[in-house]
């Protein structure tokens, strides 16, 4: 449903550039890393509190209930992958060998959602109505990240400051390991910082409450 609204709005209406691939499914290759990464997001931010009873009750490393979140919805991801596929079929569109990168723009993106996901649960655990924001936050998101219009419709003054945008860098990897276009160039380095970072600062707060948890749960 997306793809087509995508498609009607931004394809035929707004005449947005798709980088010389169909419109549809130059956003659909968008779309499957988006949703994935959103629905983990989202999961992965109340699932502290979604399973206070469980971590109450049973000790375990609490930092697998959020790992357990983000990595679900990867079911879903290649339900839609399948379907990305199909559509590639429909437009004759064959991957080159530029392909063998994509299990990599995949970890990336599972490990973008995984550094949200520790700095969110652990936060909504504290301030309850975190988890409320997180959807608005993730809609933005999505507009500042290039999936209904290519990376290179941003302005080269605000190329760095776009880069710091690691699902940026997700959306424009997936996209030229399937389709072609091209590919994410020097954002890729700096979205790998940005996660890394992300990560062992996540890794390090969570730790920080986890002792509360099922106190503050």
């Amino acid at each position: 449903m997306t793809m087509v609204v995508f498609t009607i709005f931004f394809g035929r209406l707004a005449k947005v550039p798709s980088d010389g691939v169909p419109y549809p499914l130059f956003s659909l290759a968008a779309i499957v890393p988006w949703t994935y990464f959103a629905t983990a997001a989202s999961n992965g931010s109340s699932s502290l509190v979604g399973n206070q009873h469980l971590i109450a009750k049973v000790y375990f490393p609490r930092v697998l209930v959020p790992l357990a979140a983000v990595l679900m919805p990867a079911v879903d991801l290649g339900v839609s992958f399948g379907m990305l596929v199909l559509l590639m079929a429909w437009y004759h569109v064959v991957p080159t060998a530029a392909i063998a990168a994509l299990p990599l723009y995949v970890v990336l993106g599972v490990l973008t959602a995984f550094a949200v996901t520790l700095w969110t649960s652990a936060l909504s655990v504290r301030y309850r109505d975190a988890r409320y924001v997180l959807p608005f936050v993730i809609q933005i998101w999505l507009f500042v990240s290039p999936v209904a219009y290519p990376a290179s419709m941003v302005p080269a003054r605000w190329r760095l400051l776009y880069a710091l945008n690691p699902m940026a860098t997700v959306v424009e990897g997936f996209r030229s390991s399937l389709l072609g276009t091209p590919g994410p160039g020097a954002m890729a380095a700096t979205a790998v910082v940005v996660v890394a970072v992300a990560l062992a600062t996540g890794v390090a707060y969570f730790r920080s409450v986890e002792g509360s948890i099922v106190d503050l749960a």
